[in-house]
């Protein structure tokens, strides 16, 4: 109801929105409409109060408002006033600050104009001692040339000498060559021809050495060869029968081979019954029964009995003890006697049988 009451044109508004919506299925449209105005009824005052109440709230708003605006001036005055203040101090840093930049910019220039300075001074400096290196250079290149000039032509002077004397040598060697070269050359053919000679008696000497020894070669491999064709042919024969006597025993094994399988292919492939007929075909159990009674012959064995008296008394086991040292001397005995083999001393001493 207080939005009613508040906001009467969009309550309007919104209820003209609404009506439109139901009556569009109807192509009716809204153009101008009136929301009657809301009164209390008799004994109903709501309306009037709450138009009370948005007036008081209107009031009180009014007051508040101004109040605000009182608080906002002094505080904003109060705030000039510092604002003001700051200003001044930061005006009097500022210049401050200002006046030390000049004075550094001042400063600085100076140095940068004496560095200017010291460094144009050095560079004349450098100039000139260059300029000077530059003339002693040039002084000393001039005496250099003339001394180099000078040497040249006593170097030149000494090496025409030297082509004269040389030419002279050569004149003087042409000569000598011109004299003794055709006494030289004549010799030079002579030995030639002498050498050749030689060479060619000696290779017609190794020719015929040469010649000799291939026909000897010769013979005596064609005499080699016949007596080796008796030597080969009788290797052949010997390698020929021992070949078939190597032959021999490939055959028996394999009629061996087969008489074995026909039998086995007779006994059903029965194995043992096989072995019994091999060995009753072979003699073996014969040789057996002979081989038997003539391994034991020459034998004497000695059979040795004894016991350790009465079993039925009475001892406990003292008598059991008794009855072991009782049967350790015959049985010593008997040991020795069969195999000659003497006991050792700890068990005891065989008896004296003389």
């Amino acid at each position: 109801m207080e939005e009613i009451f508040k906001g009467t044109r969009e309550f309007k508004k919104e209820v003209f929105s609404k009506v439109q919506l139901g009556l569009d299925q109807f192509g009716l449209r809204i153009y101008n409409a009136n929301v009657k105005q809301l009164v209390d009824v008799s004994g109903h005052e709501y309306f009037s109060f709450l138009g009370q109440k948005t007036q008081k709230e209107a009031e009180n708003q009014a007051k508040v408002d101004v109040a605000e605006a009182k608080m906002k001036g002094e505080i904003g005055a109060r705030q000039t006033l510092q604002n003001a203040a700051k200003i001044d101090a930061e005006t009097k840093v500022y210049s401050t600050q200002r006046q030390g930049e000049e004075k550094k910019e001042e400063v600085k220039v100076n140095t940068e104009v004496k560095i200017f300075e010291n460094k144009r001074e050095a560079e004349v400096a450098e100039a000139n001692a260059e300029l000077a290196m530059k003339k002693a250079g040039w002084a000393k290149n001039a005496k250099m040339a003339e001394v180099e000039a000078n040497k040249a032509v006593e170097i030149r002077a000494v090496e025409l000498q030297r082509d004269v004397e040389k030419m002279s040598a050569m004149t003087q060697t042409e000569k000598l060559r011109a004299e003794f070269l055709s006494k030289a050359s004549v010799e030079f053919e002579a030995k030639v021809q002498r050498a050749n000679w030689e060479l060619y008696e000696k290779q017609k000497a190794a020719e015929a050495v040469l010649y000799k020894k291939e026909k000897e070669a010769e013979a005596e491999r064609v005499s080699a060869s016949a007596a080796l064709l008796p030597r080969q042919q009788k290797a052949d024969a010997e390698l020929y029968a021992k070949k078939k006597e190597a032959e021999g025993p490939v055959a028996i094994a394999e009629a061996q081979g087969k008489y074995l399988k026909k039998l086995l292919e007779a006994l059903g492939g029965n194995y043992s019954a096989l072995r019994d007929y091999l060995m009753i075909d072979s003699g073996m159990y014969q040789e057996i029964a002979k081989t038997n009674p003539e391994a034991i012959q020459g034998l004497q064995p000695k059979i040795s009995i004894w016991n350790n008296g009465d079993q039925m008394g009475e001892g406990g086991a003292m008598k059991d003890v008794a009855g072991v040292y009782k049967m350790l001397p015959p049985l010593l005995n008997a040991v020795h006697e069969q195999t000659g083999m003497v006991p050792p001393a700890w068990i005891g001493k065989l008896s004296d049988s003389n």
